[in-house]
């Protein structure tokens, strides 16, 4: 069974100290015969805080078309229901240009846009670790591909020299039968 480092200097052409640790990892693998392939999922079913439930749970409804629908409708229920006030009593509780509304949604982004931030974070790092751990699966897979081929090659080497010492055999056979028969090759 090789080595790790026999490993890194033969198929990545690397001495094994030079690596980056994700290398290192997989060369272990490698050289231990052990699966490097993973739930990456599982690491992340540690219960979330409030905090993060909150945040996941208001980039969730934040980014649906519910939200874009009811944000639609409370500006014009907002627009209409001033406009209504108007044309009946002549005076609005927000008059255009509507500041109130505007101080409202000023409000809203400021909160919203954090906490979609931090969820927008959170799944940032899922998305790294999984891309790490996918660079980790594909880089065994290639260097498992490469020691196949070494194998196979040396498996070819043995069966052309397998080969040549039959047919050697079968020519040594056949001058022995020639000169048997009186035949002289």
């Amino acid at each position: 069974m090789p080595k790790p480092d026999e490993i890194a200097s033969k198929l990545l052409g690397t001495p094994y100290d030079s690596l980056d640790d994700r290398a290192k990892k997989v060369a272990r693998h490698i050289a231990g015969r052990t699966h490097i392939a993973r739930n990456i999922a599982k690491d992340f079913d540690v219960t979330p805080s409030l905090g993060q439930r909150a945040a996941d749970r208001v980039a969730s409804f934040g980014g649906s078309w519910t939200f874009v629908g009811l944000f639609t409708a409370t500006m014009l229920l907002w627009v209409g229901l001033n406009g209504f006030l108007l044309m009946n009593r002549g005076k609005t509780f927000d008059p255009y240009p509507y500041i109130l509304l505007n101080l409202f949604l000023s409000m809203l982004a400021a909160i919203q846009a954090p906490v979609i931030l931090m969820s927008q974070n959170r799944q940032s790092v899922k998305d790294r670790m999984t891309a790490e751990h996918d660079y980790e699966v594909n880089l065994k897979a290639e260097l498992e591909i490469m020691l196949l081929h070494d194998k196979i090659d040396l498996l070819r080497e043995k069966q052309w020299e397998d080969l040549l010492a039959i047919q050697k055999e079968q020519l040594k056979l056949l001058t022995a039968l020639a000169e048997k028969q009186g035949h002289t090759p």
